[in-house]
């Protein structure tokens, strides 16, 4: 298989995290293929917690259809960018999942319509989330410490990330320089080495990457993970109801194909 780089800091455990200078430089030699599937690996671990079973019998311990389904994303232009930073989030996921003749990058792997989507949506407002100062943007041991929501962060970084540019660029966004230059500078914004104006390089390096990621590997209802690349490429089987046959079978290749939500049998758009 070709060997891919993936720059950037890939998730939340330290032990994951990758310099992107050093994987543009080709300092690091992983395979993408290898290093998303550990990256995947890596986001799944979840800390065990004592709880309470309730043993049911007769009748299933849901309702058909109960809840609140997510909703298709309907192809079309873009609902938060501008066609201008729409270009600029294109380029950038690009970048940082560049493609090769046998996966799609970011870009038509439908990352960038992932995150237009969802910072649309309440995600991009930060809507649930408590958004009152004080705020202590150096605390390590709790969450998000910013006033600024996702749909403001992108916005502001874009505008700051395509004046940068067009300093150092002869008046060119981030989107039309050479693909190069954009390697050196999405390297300088993880290591702080690009100063933005009003905004922090490296808070949008990091929240670019994750919701990148987040779109390589979602479920393709939500706009990114276009014919499920993501998951053929690490071998996921996606929403398949029971794959226990194959759980022990280890370093061995699943044999069929992903499922995503919209492949069950009794999916019914109307209910989202």
């Amino acid at each position: 298989m070709p060997q891919r780089n993936f720059a950037g800091s890939l998730c939340v455990p330290p032990q994951v995290s990758t310099k992107a200078a050093e994987m543009m430089s080709g300092g690091v030699g992983a395979g993408r293929r290898e290093l998303l599937a550990g990256v995947a690996a890596a986001c799944m671990i979840i800390p065990m917690t004592k709880g309470r079973a309730t043993e049911i019998k007769g009748v299933p311990p849901w309702d058909p259809h109960a809840g609140t389904p997510p909703v298709p994303v309907v192809a079309g232009p873009w609902q938060f960018f501008t066609p201008e930073e729409g270009a600029a989030v294109e380029a950038l996921v690009d970048r940082l999942i560049p493609p090769d003749p046998q996966w799609p990058g970011g870009k038509d792997a439908g990352c960038a319509v992932f995150i237009d989507r969802q910072l649309a949506g309440p995600y991009g407002a930060s809507r649930g989330l408590y958004m009152r100062p004080p705020f202590d943007e150096h605390a390590t041991d709790r969450g998000p410490q910013s006033p600024l929501t996702p749909s403001m962060r992108y916005r502001l970084s874009l505008a700051a990330l395509d004046n940068y540019c067009k300093r150092a660029f002869a008046g060119k966004p981030f989107a039309q320089i050479p693909a190069d230059q954009q390697d050196r500078i999405i390297a300088g914004l993880e290591n702080g080495h690009v100063q933005l104006d009003r905004v922090s390089g490296r808070g949008f390096f990091d929240i670019l990457i994750q919701n990148t990621q987040e779109g390589f590997f979602a479920d393709p209802l939500y706009g990114g993970n276009r014919n499920m690349a993501g998951w053929k490429m690490i071998g996921f089987p996606g929403a398949r109801y029971d794959y226990r046959p194959w759980l022990e079978q280890h370093n061995q290749k699943f044999p069929l194909p992903p499922v995503a939500i919209s492949g069950r049998p009794d999916w019914n758009p109307k209910h989202a």
